[in-house]
């Protein structure tokens, strides 16, 4: 079974399912298109997103922030052949991935001391999330490549355990 790789967007106006610890994708989250002529049986969708502000008074200011992680279900689809729980575990991965990244841009922005915030922070806060953007992109397309599209059942589930692992690290830093 194969997917394609997970590509990332700051911001959409598009519908979109924030990630959850309770609620998992199923396979009519997956209401995109396929495509014709693909080797790929899948394609998940999903990106962070951030915004900040300022708030309290001039004697102490705090930095204001919220984070989230995303799967778009427009942009996300399946072979219907290719429906399985096991795809769709490898899909709903993909998802927990980018919330692995959601986390590491809150406890980033957790650390920010709002002394420090001034007329250049737009450019600062900016480089953190396109740095954590750039990680998340990165370890797609190595899950991908390690677990070959979820063909490869030994790293699939390696990449399973890395993943919880690795959200459990930052469970603090959960939405």
């Amino acid at each position: 079974m194969l997917s394609l790789p997970v590509f990332g967007f700051g911001q959409s106006e598009d519908l979109k399912i924030s990630w959850s610890e309770e609620a998992h994708l199923t396979w009519e989250d997956f209401q995109g298109v396929p495509l014709e002529k693909t080797l790929f049986h899948a394609n998940t969708n999903t990106g962070l997103s951030y915004s900040w502000g300022l708030k309290g008074t001039s004697q102490k200011m705090e930095l204001d922030y919220k984070v989230e992680s995303f799967f778009y279900p427009e942009q996300s689809w399946v072979q219907p052949a290719s429906k399985s729980e096991y795809l769709l575990k490898h899909e709903q991965l993909h998802f927990d991935i980018s919330e692995l990244h959601a986390r590491k841009l809150r406890k980033l922005l957790a650390n920010v001391e709002a002394s420090k915030i001034n007329k250049d922070s737009r450019e600062y806060l900016n480089k953190l999330y396109e740095n954590i953007d750039k990680e998340r992109s990165a370890m797609q397309n190595a899950f991908d490549k390690e677990s070959n599209h979820s063909l490869s059942k030994e790293a699939e589930l390696k990449w399973r355990q890395y993943i919880a692992e690795e959200l459990n690290k930052f469970k603090e830093f959960s939405s």
